[in-house]
């Protein structure tokens, strides 16, 4: 029994530091791919306004605000606490209920492994503390990942409605006025407080930067630092979402793009991930007895525990492979 311990620990050693490395890897490929994103408008600015040196000054001071903002939200990010994952799903509630919910789930984890297997505790142990830190979590950054995605989708037409009032000579805030009450869902809730805030004596800069801390995107941040400037240096704010909702456009084609090339790899890497459990299920529903001591003896059940294990990271690595981000 010590010598399955002490596998089963190593394996999930291993398991641990392959999460720590993809990561890392993780951070280091978004850090890049945001200053290749502020490089690329910085340089198109450039060369479509060369001959206005103003114009050109403006926009670098604007580059640089968003380099800045970029390097700071990276910063940040290594320090997110549960209170800002809360913040970021939308969910108005103290940080309380979500131990309370973890806590919860953990017995309930703890209950299932403890009357329906045979594990030693140690295991049943592992499994419960697991759980308690790394599932509400999970559904936490779930939840807040995809209240972002619906922010994003809609937010290049809001650009191009507060584009055409400004351009019609209403102010900016009038414009975020007319998306808050437009729009549905969580551009309407962030733009609503932009607007509340302004209302009540807060910079529509520093607002949007509170939104920002919100939805951590870097569009968000170039929404917030273009907001900035322009009460700062009175450049032009309408060109500059116009650049805005094209830049944004542009990434969703070549995110739909990148996803249709890789649905062959995507389909492949489900085939050999569903392949092992659907291979097991036929040789137990073929020969019921050949499979049987893998579920009925203790060291079936740390054969599981290791297949489980491995086809974890397996397909862990499968999705990072196929997982191109823009």
């Amino acid at each position: 029994m010590t010598w399955v311990i002490a596998v089963a620990a190593m394996l999930a050693i291993l398991i641990f530091g392959v999460m720590a490395a993809m990561a890392i890897g993780k951070q280091q490929e978004q850090r890049r791919r945001i200053l290749a994103v502020i490089t690329r408008g910085k340089t198109s600015s450039v060369k479509e306004e060369s001959k206005d040196k103003a114009l050109a000054k403006q926009r670098a001071v604007i580059a640089r605000k968003l380099t800045e903002a970029g390097k700071e939200k990276n910063q940040k990010k290594d320090n997110v606490t549960i209170r800002d994952l809360m913040v970021q799903a939308g969910i108005e509630a103290p940080t309380s209920r979500y131990w309370m919910a973890s806590v919860a789930f953990a017995v309930v984890v703890w209950a299932l492994a403890a009357l329906l297997t045979s594990w030693p505790p140690i295991a049943v142990i592992f499994f419960t503390f697991a759980a308690f830190l790394g599932g509400p979590r999970f559904v936490l950054k779930r939840m807040a990942k995809n209240r972002q995605k619906r922010f994003l989708e809609e937010l290049p037409d809001a650009l191009d409605g507060c584009v055409r009032l400004l351009q019609a000579g209403m102010p900016m805030t009038e414009a975020i006025a007319m998306v808050s009450r437009e729009f549905t869902g969580p551009l309407k809730e962030e733009m609503l407080k932009i607007y509340d805030n302004q209302k009540i004596g807060v910079p529509l800069g520093q607002a949007a930067f509170e939104t920002a801390k919100r939805v951590p995107l870097t569009e968000v941040h170039m929404f917030a630092t273009a907001l900035q400037i322009q009460s700062e240096t009175g450049s032009s704010l309408s060109e500059v979402l116009t650049n805005l909702s094209g830049v944004i456009r542009a990434r969703f084609r070549l995110k739909r793009k990148i996803q249709a090339l890789s649905s062959e790899a995507k389909a492949s890497a489900g085939i050999i991930g569903s392949l092992p459990p659907l291979v097991a299920l036929g040789l137990w529903l073929a020969s019921p007895n050949y499979m049987e001591p893998l579920f009925q003896t203790a060291k079936g059940h740390w054969y599981l525990v290791g297949c489980g294990m491995w086809m974890g990271c397996g397909i862990m690595i499968m999705k990072q492979m196929i997982n191109f981000r823009i």
